[in-house]
């Protein structure tokens, strides 16, 4: 039942939505369907599925746009140029083309009592403040990714013109928004470094659901040809630039150790790459999957002995790799490869999970997986450990937190605070996990 006696129209835009499972995507979903379970009249205004393989459904390539339900949630689908080899100028023009298809679609649907604005696009928040102000309504800037950030840091721009475009944009979308939040306690942080009041910044985790059942070790295992015997290190989701995955294929190279296996499972934009330095080096300890459904992510969990999660150098300061979530509430022990001074570094640090090594350094890798293939009673340790950190990202705890701040929002009544990690709560819902 619905616990709150305000109900509000809200509308939630942003670039991802389901049925995409990995990336932003399913925390979209899962924002859209706990205020509608909740009672309010939720609508999402997004593109067509295209992510992470870069590549919308034949049917949708000519269509401009589509209505759709999705579990009782309103869902408006406009039309984005989506390039098959994304660069740096395709990637603005694609983020581009959604924001002034978006914004068109937005002009004509009934104003909302709030908007929640999803960045990246970047874009979006500017476009939002002109369309705050022409609905009348408040908005919030979610934050899933500093862009400008993750761009200098990877060096996939250089200092110029556009950056400094970048940054203004940024400092413009910040300032004019209503309400700031961000995915993690360091994004907060950067948000009070770019000029940002703390009456303005909510710290807005991804959450996840923990399982209440899990299938049978060996489903997977089977499914792709892997013996009980194998140490097996997943690595899930994107495939992307700032995955870094080029240091997982070097590192299977130097592997002296016949029973350890590494499995690549996703899409993205370097997957071809990936694939054929696979081939040329002709590694028969490396598995490459597509992206696992829903059921088939869930066995691939419970068959994994070590969960891999990389970043490229420099990354590690713009983003939160959420798919770790996922990961820790099915128990699984975590190698990271990732910055020292990283987000993810330092959740491990405080977790006690898992062990890091620096991005680019292969042979390091190599060493850590051989270690930990020779220690069970280390890898049971860290799994403990992660699961007692995951809780408190528990999905509805931490919407219904982010519920309250939207109604603060709108009646006037603002009581914003940045929660302390520390606040971790016993997991008591249960639900079939997607892919993060």
């Amino acid at each position: 039942m619905p616990r709150n006696p305000m109900k509000l129209k809200v509308i939630v835009w942003g670039i991802n939505y389901a049925p995409e499972v990995t990336g932003i995507g399913p925390y979209n979903t899962a924002l859209c369907s706990f205020l509608q379970r909740e009672g309010h009249v939720v609508r999402m205004v997004t593109t067509f599925p295209y992510y992470p393989a870069w590549k919308k459904q034949p049917g949708d390539r000519a269509r401009l746009y589509r209505t759709d339900n999705v579990a009782g949630v309103t869902v408006n689908r406009c039309w984005h140029f989506v390039p098959s080899r994304p660069t740096a100028l395709k990637r603005i023009l694609h983020e581009s083309s959604f924001v002034l298809s978006s914004f068109l679609c937005l002009l004509f649907l009934p104003r909302p009592d709030a908007f929640v604005v999803v960045s990246p696009p970047l874009l979006l928040g500017a476009s939002a403040w002109l369309m705050s102000w022409l609905k009348k309504a408040p908005y919030i800037l979610h934050v899933q990714d500093l862009q400008p950030d993750a761009a200098v840091g990877m060096g996939m721009l250089k200092p110029g013109l556009l950056i400094r475009t970048l940054y203004r944009l940024e400092a413009f979308a910040y300032r004019s928004a209503h309400r700031v939040s961000g995915i993690s306690h360091g994004m907060c942080s950067a948000f009070r470094k770019k000029g940002m009041p703390d009456r303005k910044i909510i710290y807005f985790p991804n959450g996840v659901l923990f399982p209440s059942t899990v299938p049978r070790r060996g489903k997977f295992r089977k499914r792709v040809g892997l013996s009980p015997e194998q140490f097996v290190a997943v690595y899930s989701g994107n495939l992307g630039v700032k995955q870094g995955l080029e240091v997982v294929i070097e590192a299977a190279r130097l592997l002296r150790d016949s029973r350890i296996r590494l499995v690549i499972c996703g899409e993205g934009a370097r997957r071809d790459f990936l694939a054929n330095q696979i081939t040329r080096h002709q590694l028969s300890n490396v598995t490459m999957l597509p992206l696992q459904n829903a059921r088939q992510y869930v066995e691939m969990l419970v068959d994994t002995d070590l969960s891999l999660i990389t970043q490229q150098r420099g990354s590690g300061a713009s983003f939160f790799p959420s798919k770790l979530l996922s990961q820790l509430a099915f128990s699984k022990p975590v190698l990271t490869v990732a910055d020292d001074s990283s987000e993810l570094a330092g959740a491990l640090k405080s977790g006690q999970f898992g062990l890091n090594v620096e991005p680019g350094n292969a042979r390091a890798v190599a060493g850590a997986l051989e270690l930990l293939a020779r220690e069970p009673e280390r890898l049971a340790a860290y799994a403990k450990a992660g699961f007692r950190y995951v809780e408190q990202f528990e999905l509805n705890r931490v919407l219904a937190r982010f519920e309250q701040e939207l109604l603060s929002l709108v009646s006037g009544t603002s009581k914003i605070r940045e929660d302390s990690p520390q606040e971790a709560t016993k997991a008591t819902t249960s639900g079939e996990l997607v892919e993060a």
